[in-house]
């Protein structure tokens, strides 16, 4: 059977034309179908589009490699680091104007030079005071002569932070100087009411019989420090991540945040092994937090005559960590300090130059204790954060927290038993290491500043010396819920077991978030009268 030629039947010339025209309208329309879904998830219409396609407006998105090149190896914080030097009048010199920076200068303390240095009190720091009488005025610090005012440093186009007359607090106003006083209103929560307190620091769970540490709250010389407010919190950052970045006191500090705003709202715990996440509906906000000692690169293996297992700090290389997901965030709290007090070993430019609680006999001389350590560490860290070329946000670095060991250090009989008022003037007794680890902490806070090339804010939470007439607010020896735990001292006059590191919660740390809260609102506020 022979078909026909096609020219001679019409139907068969039609056919492929219908079913061309068919195929061509099929292959349109699914090129528009494919553009459109690119378009919406490229370019979401609101958050609440964004919201449905990632779950929350900013998704973290975790690498799988750990090996990240970041390309540090010719920056301005690697091998060109030196050793601090201090004066004893320490501000912030940058030609910008734009960002406020709070720095207190510290007199320098007399301290081993070149020899492992450990945090310890003397007998002569104890305090005792005569009575436990609420004073009848607040505390008060005294005003210091050697006290630098704010000073501005611009690291960024950002408008600077003026707020409206309307408001209620100064803009201008220096927060960290002023007075402790008594609040019957008391804490914003309860140790009932937040179900996220490390157990360590929930003091009235452990046990500890008084309660009035609570109620002291913060009030600056020159303006208010108003009460934390979760609502605005969560308006200002509506659609923003905040990361706390640090060691355990770090952790204190992001739990208290946590309790505070879960009076408004229970969040969600969106969590991983790499990072504490709790997502906030509502306003789309994220809380963070970031494991991070030392702030800087740790290894563990064998470097010249350090074996393997000890940890090694690279001075010269920021954490990691830090580097991988600072991107991902608006706001960082970075703190750290009191891990140096841990066995380490020093490592610049791939040469070690000290260590804490390990120098072997017949070592060269050490060039690098633990407090110098520190203020390196820092230098490299904020040095990081204001070179990446990825970030923009607000990095807030709250100074060294003091810790209250009297009469010892943590390991050898130091104790804040006792203690249920803030001290009253006149009765600080200055500690040696506390200063000289502000002071180096400062000092490294002011070089980072001076690197700064990207477009990212920096401000300086100092709460060092507000929170060393707080001798009251930790744990002591409430530390478990124990109902058979030793709380006294014994026969030979020995202190129990206790924390006068950490901070009870609720209690004298909830203020460094109300410190936060107003950073972020002088900040945030102030971009959007300057953009209205």
């Amino acid at each position: 059977m022979t078909l026909a030629s096609p020219k001679g039947n019409g139907k068969m010339v039609a056919f492929p034309r219908g079913l061309t025209s068919i195929v061509a309208s099929v292959v349109i329309l699914a090129m528009f179908l494919i553009f459109a879904s690119w378009l919406l998830v490229s370019f979401p219409i609101g958050s609440a589009i964004r919201g449905y396609f990632y779950g929350v407006d900013r998704k973290i998105v975790l690498p799988a490699s750990k090996n990240v090149d970041y390309g540090y190896s010719n920056s301005s914080y690697g091998s060109n680091l030196e050793l601090p030097t201090m004066s004893s009048n320490s501000s912030v010199v940058v030609n910008n104007e734009k960002a406020q920076v709070s720095i207190r200068s510290v007199e320098k303390d007399s301290m081993a030079s070149e020899s492992t240095v450990v945090p310890s009190s003397s007998g002569k720091d104890s305090v005792d005071l005569k009575n436990n009488e609420t004073p009848e005025k607040p505390t008060e610090l005294p005003k210091l002569s050697s006290r630098a005012t704010e000073k501005k440093a611009d690291m960024s186009g950002f408008p600077s932070s003026n707020t409206s007359e309307s408001n209620s607090v100064d803009s201008g106003c220096d927060l960290y100087n002023g007075k402790w006083f008594y609040d019957p209103q008391g804490p914003s929560y309860t140790n009932n009411s937040c179900p996220v307190i490390t157990q360590m620091q929930n003091c009235q769970g452990n046990g500890r019989p008084d309660k009035e540490y609570e109620n002291w709250r913060w009030k600056p010389s020159k303006c208010d420090l108003p009460r934390f407010d979760a609502k605005k919190f969560l308006e200002l950052m509506r659609g923003k991540t905040l990361a706390f970045i640090g060691d355990s006191v770090a952790r204190n500090q992001m739990e208290s945040m946590l309790c505070l705003l879960w009076q408004v709202e229970v969040p969600q715990n969106r969590g991983n092994k790499r990072m504490q996440r709790w997502h906030f509906v509502s306003t789309s906000v994220m809380i963070v937090r970031i494991w991070s000692s030392w702030l800087v690169r740790e290894t563990t293996e064998k470097i010249d005559f350090a074996p393997e297992g000890v940890t090694k700090l690279h001075l010269d290389a920021p954490d990691d960590k830090l580097m991988e997901f600072i991107p991902n965030f608006d706001v960082i709290v970075i703190s750290s300090g009191h891990w140096f007090a841990k066995q380490s070993v020093y490592v610049l430019n791939n040469e070690i130059v000290g260590g804490q609680l390990w120098w072997p006999n017949g070592s060269p001389p050490m060039k690098v204790n633990n407090v110098d350590a520190f203020g390196i560490s820092v230098e490299t860290s904020l040095s990081a954060i204001l070179t990446h070329p990825n970030y923009i946000g607000l990095t807030i670095v709250r100074s060294f927290s003091p810790d209250h060991y009297e009469g010892g250090a943590w390991n050898t009989g130091g104790s804040c038993t006792g203690k249920e008022k803030p001290l009253a003037i006149g009765e600080l007794v200055e500690n040696g290491f506390t200063n000289i680890m502000h002071e180096k902490q400062v000092s490294g806070f002011e070089r980072a500043v001076k690197k700064a090339t990207n477009k990212s804010k920096l401000r300086l939470m100092d709460i060092t010396e507000v929170f060393s007439y707080r001798h009251d607010g930790h744990p002591g020896p409430y530390r478990n819920p124990d109902p058979n735990k030793i709380t006294k001292r014994g026969p030979d006059g020995k202190p129990p077991p206790q924390d006068c590191l950490h901070w009870c919660m609720p209690g004298p740390i909830d203020t460094w978030n109300e410190l936060v809260l107003e950073i972020i609102r002088r900040e945030f506020e102030g971009n959007q009268n300057s953009s209205s």
